[in-house]
């Protein structure tokens, strides 16, 4: 008890080795940050623009930029609200209902954190290659997979799978289902009760598990890298964009670049306000 008193004021506020710690090991986050992810940051844009402002706009108006672009966005918004349903349904499911393989459920959506996005492309392509499980059967109906923009969307999928549901999994645990209950015993059906009292009380862990999974989904290299085939124009996403770009025109990739780096730090501004003005629920998750 005389150490602890000893390290705080009468007042109940910390004594000057405290602040001093404390100032210290503040500044210490903030050199290891700005060393690891502010300056590289900026280096991007400062590669960028560093031929000129007509030159970047050229390198970003190229026509197998603006493919890989648009192809990013199509990919993200098949797979971020297949990954949105498929989070709230086994949010749903572990949170309120007891049943056999619960357990390997919650293992299961844990399983792209663990398995190397490379590991997962290779999956697929055992699964939905030419020679793969499924290959015979999809080239005789004229169906293809990999190479294409269903192997994308499905190497998307998977990496970006656990993000929705481990947001909302342990706010509904926290929350409990008593408000069901009641709007149960009152006669309400089950989709009224998920529509009008389990959704709003978790739209904005929703929200934020939705944009942690779509900057996941945009900036997804090694899985989509191993089943797009690099085909200029028709299956290079903006990662795989920069990649071949890196190789052949060393400013175009950072300009290239530099359109993902702005998608993170909109992602990032987004995440912010959203901590800021709904903190109290978004940490009620944990």
């Amino acid at each position: 008890m005389a150490v602890v008193a000893a390290t705080i004021s009468i007042g109940g506020r910390p004594t000057w080795p405290i602040s001093l710690a404390r100032t210290v090991l503040v500044l210490c986050a903030l050199l290891v940050l700005g060393w690891l992810l502010v300056l590289p940051l900026l280096a991007i844009f400062a590669e960028a623009l560093r031929p000129g402002v007509a030159f970047y706009l050229d390198a970003i108006r190229q026509p197998d930029t603006l493919a890989a672009v648009r192809l990013t966005l199509t990919v993200a918004a098949i797979a971020v609200p297949l990954n949105l349903l498929f989070g709230l349904a086994a949010a749903w499911a572990m949170t309120h209902f007891e049943f056999r393989g619960k357990a390997l459920l919650g293992a299961l959506i844990d399983l792209p954190f663990s398995v190397s996005p490379v590991v997962a492309g290779m999956m697929l392509i055992l699964v939905y290659g030419k020679y793969g499980w499924l290959g015979s059967w999809l080239e005789a109906h004229g169906v293809q997979v990999i190479f294409a923009l269903p192997g994308l969307v499905l190497a998307t999928v998977f990496v970006t799978l656990p993000f929705v549901a481990r947001e909302l999994i342990p706010l509904m645990q926290a929350q409990g289902s008593e408000q069901e209950e009641a709007a149960l015993t009152l006669g309400a059906n089950g989709w009224q009760i998920f529509f009008r009292v389990t959704l709003p009380r978790v739209r904005w862990a929703l929200l934020y598990g939705v944009l942690l999974c779509n900057a996941r989904a945009m900036g997804e290299f090694g899985a989509v890298y191993v089943v797009s085939g690099h085909l200029r124009g028709l299956t290079n996403t903006l990662p795989l964009q920069v990649d071949q770009l890196y190789e052949e025109n060393f400013a175009a990739a950072f300009a290239v670049a530099s359109l993902l780096a702005l998608l993170t730090l909109v992602t990032l501004g987004i995440k912010r306000l959203l901590e800021w003005r709904h903190g109290g629920e978004l940490k009620g998750r944990h």
